[in-house]
């Protein structure tokens, strides 16, 4: 389960749609729906909010309207609590982390979308997110 901190117009359509079932996912996990990924360390950041569900309904809708911007038809009746408005503090390490993992699947899979990624200056994030000074989260899974 990835949940990008990343703003979803940086994704390329497989991604966006991934990213779109990921977070229905961990809208059912949340409302305690499914006993899988319970446990997934993502979820933490939205369970550390006062309204966990209504956290993952800003994040999913931010997803549909990125949809609705390209065209998409995401059906927007699946997201639980969809008007909430909140926002989630999120670390510049966490965001730079995911653009440098963003950047190394899409050169596999789509390097059109890759050329279109921010290069010199620092990526949007997610319309949920409020980026603040930070390292890496401690959930993040990293390598070596």
């Amino acid at each position: 389960m990835r949940l990008w901190t990343l703003h979803p117009r940086y994704l390329d359509a497989r991604g966006l749609t991934a990213l779109w079932r990921e977070a229905l996912l961990a809208q059912r996990v949340l409302c305690g729906a499914t006993r899988g990924y319970r446990h997934h360390p993502q979820l933490q950041r939205f369970r550390a909010c006062p309204d966990p569900l209504g956290a993952i309904g800003a994040f999913l809708t931010a997803i549909a309207d990125e949809a609705d911007a390209r065209g998409y038809g995401f059906d927007r009746a699946r997201i639980a609590h969809p008007g909430i408005d909140c926002v989630l503090e999120e670390t510049e390490g966490q965001l730079l982390f995911e653009l440098g993992h963003l950047q190394a699947k899409l050169a596999v899979r789509s390097p059109q979308t890759l050329s279109r990624l921010p290069r010199s200056e620092a990526p949007q994030a997610h319309p949920l997110f409020r980026i603040v000074p930070g390292p890496i989260r401690s959930w993040e899974k990293t390598r070596g």
